[in-house]
C-alpha cells in the first residue's frame, strides 16, 4: 500500500486540474503479472475494483507487444473502464534484464473534460457512448520511451469532434498535463517496486503478493460462512429501482465451502439513457461491499473476489452493449448496487444512492482573428447522507460508498471559476428516522457570474433511500434552478416545519423564479442565476421506538 500511496502523492503534486489536484478524483494501484489487483492506496472504490479488468484487457490486447518504455492508455467501458472521463494509464514493470513483466502499475483519474455534447463530459441526456467524449480501447501513449502526442491529439480532439453535436476536449492543455502526471506517478511506483525487489528479492515480493490475496480470500470466505449461518443457509435477496423505474435485482447463494454466487437475474434491460453500467462496475461494488463487511484489516485486493461468481444477464442495465451510454452508470448505478448488496446481507440501510454530479463550463470559441480561445469545464460530486446500521447512526454530509473524493475548497472554486458559493451546509431532518437514524444530506447553492452551461446528473429524486428493519426512508434529493428576473410574484409564507419548502419559497421574494430540474437536466444559466442542490439523506435502521 505504501508504494501506491507514494504514487498518489506524486499524481496529486504534479497534476494541474482542480478535479485531480484538489478533489483527488484518482486512484493508484499495483497488480501482479496476470493483472490481479494486489494493493492500492485508499482512493476511489469504483476505480479500484474495476482496474484489474482494465489491466487484464490490455495484457491480452498487447500480448507479445510490450517492452520497457511502453505506457498504455484506455477508457472504454468494455476494456475494463468505468465511464469515459476516467482515463486509465497502465505501465508494465519489467525485470532488470527486461525479459519479462513482473508487475503492472496503473493510475486512473477523472479528467474534467474530454469532449462530447456538454462541458464537463458528464451529459445528463446522452444516449450513445460517443456523446460522452473521447473513447479508446487502448493505445500506447508512450512507445519505447517516446511520448505519442499525435495519438493523444487524435484521441482527445480529432475523433470526438468528428461526431455530430460533439466537441473535442474543451481544455486540452490540462488533460495533457494530467495524463503526463499519471505517467510520472506510474514511474514513481516502478522505481519503488525495483527498490523493494532489490532489498528483498523478486521471488519474496511476489510470494507475499500471493499471501496477501490468499489472506483476503480466507477473510471473505469466513464472512460468507458467518452470513450463511446467520440466515440458516437461505438465499439472500434484494432489489431496488432507479428513478426511471429500471430494476436492479440480486440473489446471493452461499455454499458450505464459503463460496458465493451473486446473480443479477431479473435486472432491467439496457436503457436508452446513460445509467447503464459495464460489468466491471458490478465487480467494483461487490468487492467494495465484501471488504467493508470483513472485520479484518487488509488491503482491498483480488483475493476478495476469489470465492465469488458473478452472473449478469447480457444486454442488461449491468452488462450493456459496447455503444451504450454509461456516464451515469459509474456514478449513479454503482451507488444503487451498493445499497442493494448491503440490503441483501442486512448490513446497512440505503445511503444517498447517488454522487450528485454537477458540471458547468463554456465551449471553445473561434475569435475574429482566427485564433481559438480554449473553453473549460468544472466537475464536482456533492456529499449526502449515509445509511444507518445495527450499531451506528448514519453519517451526515459525507461521500458514500463508491466515491471518496473531496469537495473543492470554496476559495479555490471562487478564484478559478466565475461563481460564488453562497451556501454549503447540512440539510436538516433529511435522514430517515430509526433506532439508528440515517445521516442528513447537504444543501449547496452556487451563483453563476457569467452565462454558461450547467448539467446535473443525479438519482434518488423519485425513489427515496429506504431504511432497513423498520427504519424510515431518507428524504429524496431536490435540484433547483433559481433564475433571476426583475419582478417576482409574492407567495405565502411557508411552514417552518418544512425547511426544504422554506428554502424554495423564500427565494421567490428575492427576485427569482424557482424551477425544479428533476434528476437529470442541462440548462444555460444567466449571470446572477443560482443552482441549488439538496442531496438525499440516508435510511434509518430499526424501528424509531426501539431507541
Amino acid at each position: 500500500m505504501g508504494i501506491a500511496e507514494h504514487m498518489g502523492r506524486a499524481l496529486e503534486k504534479t497534476s494541474v486540474s482542480t478535479n485531480i489536484k484538489e478533489r483527488l478524483d484518482f486512484s493508484c494501484a499495483l497488480f501482479d503479472p496476470r493483472g490481479n489487483l494486489v494493493a492500492n492506496a485508499p482512493h476511489i472504490p469504483v476505480h479500484l475494483g474495476s482496474m484489474s479488468h482494465a489491466v487484464r484487457f490490455q495484457l491480452e490486447r498487447f500480448a507479445g507487444d510490450l517492452r520497457r518504455g511502453d505506457v498504455l492508455l484506455a477508457n472504454h467501458p468494455h476494456a475494463g473502464g468505468s465511464h469515459l472521463p476516467d482515463i486509465t494509464v497502465i505501465t508494465p514493470v519489467f525485470s532488470q534484464d527486461a525479459h519479462q513483466v513482473i508487475f503492472f502499475v496503473a493510475s486512473r483519474a477523472h479528467h474534467a473534460d474530454i469532449g462530447g455534447i456538454s462541458p464537463g463530459s458528464m451529459p445528463p441526456a446522452s444516449k450513445e457512448l460517443f456523446e460522452e467524449g473521447a473513447v479508446t480501447m487502448g493505445f500506447k501513449i508512450v512507445d519505447n520511451g517516446h511520448f505519442q502526442e499525435p495519438a493523444l491529439r487524435r484521441f482527445l480532439i480529432d475523433e470526438p469532434s468528428s461526431h455530430p453535436g460533439c466537441s473535442a476536449t474543451r481544455n486540452y492543455r490540462d488533460v495533457l498535463s494530467d495524463i503526463k502526471a499519471q505517467i510520472a506517478a506510474n514511474h514513481r511506483g516502478i522505481s519503488l517496486l525495483h527498490q523493494l525487489c532489490a532489498e528483498y528479492g523478486l521471488r519474496t515480493v511476489q510470494a507475499y503478493m500471493g499471501h496477501i490475496q490468499r489472506t483476503a480470500e480466507h477473510a471473505v470466505r469466513d464472512l460468507l460462512l458467518e452470513t450463511r449461518k446467520r440466515f440458516n443457509g437461505a438465499r439472500l435477496t434484494a432489489s431496488d429501482r432507479m428513478d426511471d423505474g429500471s430494476s436492479i435485482c440480486l440473489a446471493v447463494d452461499i455454499d458450505a465451502d464459503g463460496s458465493a454466487r451473486f446473480d443479477f437475474a431479473g435486472t432491467s434491460p439496457e436503457v436508452y439513457a446513460n445509467t447503464n453500467a459495464p460489468p466491471s462496475v458490478s465487480a467494483s461494488a461487490i468487492i467494495y461491499c465484501l471488504r467493508s463487511m470483513v472485520q479484518t484489516e487488509l488491503p482491498l485486493n483480488q483475493g476478495c473476489l476469489a470465492p465469488v461468481t458473478i452472473a449478469i444477464p447480457p444486454q442488461s442495465l449491468l452488462s450493456p452493449s459496447p455503444t451504450a451510454a454509461v456516464v451515469g452508470g459509474n456514478v449513479l448505478t454503482s451507488q444503487r448496487l451498493c445499497d442493494v448488496i448491503l440490503a441483501a446481507f442486512g448490513a446497512a440501510a440505503a445511503s444517498q444512492g447517488c454522487m450528485n454530479n454537477l458540471t458547468f463550463g463554456v465551449p471553445p470559441t473561434q475569435l475574429q482573428d482566427g485564433s481559438r480561445r480554449e473553453g473549460w469545464g468544472y466537475y464536482e460530486t456533492i456529499a449526502g447522507g449515509h445509511g444507518a446500521g445495527p450499531t451506528w447512526d448514519g453519517q451526515s454530509g459525507v461521500h458514500t460508498h463508491m466515491t471518496n473524493t473531496r469537495i473543492t475548497d470554496p476559495e479555490i472554486l471562487e478564484r478559478r471559476y466565475p461563481v460564488i458559493l453562497h451556501r454549503f451546509s447540512l440539510r436538516p431532518a433529511s435522514g430517515g428516522r430509526g433506532a439508528r437514524p440515517g445521516g442528513d444530506g447537504c444543501i449547496r447553492d452556487i451563483e453563476f457570474l457569467v452565462p454558461m452551461s450547467v448539467s446535473l446528473l443525479t438519482e434518488r429524486r423519485v425513489f427515496a433511500p429506504p431504511g432497513l428493519h423498520g427504519g424510515q426512508s431518507g428524504s429524496c434529493g431536490i435540484n433547483l434552478w433559481k433564475r433571476r428576473r426583475s419582478e417576482a410574484p409574492k407567495t405565502a409564507s411557508p411552514s417552518a416545519a418544512d425547511p426544504d419548502a422554506s428554502l424554495q419559497a423564500d427565494d421567490n421574494h428575492d427576485g427569482f423564479q424557482v424551477l425544479s430540474l428533476g434528476a437529470k437536466n442541462s440548462v444555460f444559466v444567466g449571470a446572477g442565476d443560482h443552482i441549488v442542490v439538496m442531496t438525499p439523506g440516508g435510511g434509518g435502521y430499526g424501528k424509531p421506538e426501539e431507541i
